[in-house]
């Protein structure tokens, strides 16, 4: 499901300060940040604003920071969400499963470059893209954030360490619907688990707050200290 939800407070344009730069990666632009002798990658796919989004470079910047050689692809092939574009009719040009094909050959090149372990975090839009890599071994850790079009069937299918971050105010997965989630979860012991719900904020609050919103910030960092403590626990063993 997607709704007017995945589109609030679009990002403004970028102002600069990037650690990384922009290279292509099994063909696709991708804004690349960290270290290139890690063995360590993280992928992270964005949400309906795509890859040039200034606060989800923060957050890529912020992951390499910790080690990892992170890599932000632009699956919307320069053509990401607009505050002009419908997104019902935007979706139907940029469905999450079509862009499941394009992320393997992303994992492929890493994997080709000496890359051993890769995790992934998918924001909004991206996190369909996530938990379809993490019902194989695309992938060696997922992380949702705010999902949107995960089902409940897409969790039970899920075969690596995963970590759902929700919103206490979301349509689009309401915490109820995180809740049974985590209950797929807890039902299968094998599968490494982290579900929280942060109070308070609303649906695409990590890349998409206010900064004058004070509450919205603080609870936006926390959640991306979670995900590197979730990278740093389950990438690097």
């Amino acid at each position: 499901m997607s709704g007017p939800e995945c589109c609030e407070n679009p990002p403004a344009p970028a102002s600069g300060g990037e650690s990384g730069d922009v290279q292509q990666i099994a063909s696709l632009n991708s804004y690349v940040s960290g270290n290139p002798d890690s063995k360590f990658a993280v992928v992270l796919i964005s949400d309906v604003y795509g890859y040039g989004a200034p606060k989800l470079r923060k957050v890529a910047d912020k992951v390499a920071s910790a080690g990892y050689y992170v890599v932000v692809p632009d699956f919307f092939y320069g053509d990401p969400m607009t505050p002009e574009t419908r997104i019902e009719d935007w979706l139907k040009s940029h469905a999450p499963d079509q862009a499941v094909d394009f992320a393997k050959p992303v994992i492929h090149a890493l994997k080709e470059k000496g890359i051993t372990k890769i995790g992934a975090a998918g924001f909004c839009w991206g996190a369909k893209v996530v938990v379809e890599l993490a019902k194989d071994t695309n992938i060696q850790v997922a992380a949702l954030l705010h999902p949107s079009f995960v089902t409940l069937d897409d969790i039970k299918g899920v075969k690596v360490p995963i970590a759902i971050l929700g919103a206490e105010i979301d349509v689009r997965s309401p915490p109820e619907v995180i809740k049974q989630f985590e209950q797929a979860l807890e039902a299968k012991p094998e599968v490494d688990q982290f579900v929280k719900i942060y109070p308070g904020v609303s649906h695409g609050w990590t890349v998409r707050y206010k900064d004058e919103d004070e509450a919205a910030v603080k609870c936006a960092e926390e959640a991306h200290q979670d995900l590197l403590e979730w990278f740093g626990k389950c990438l690097q063993i």
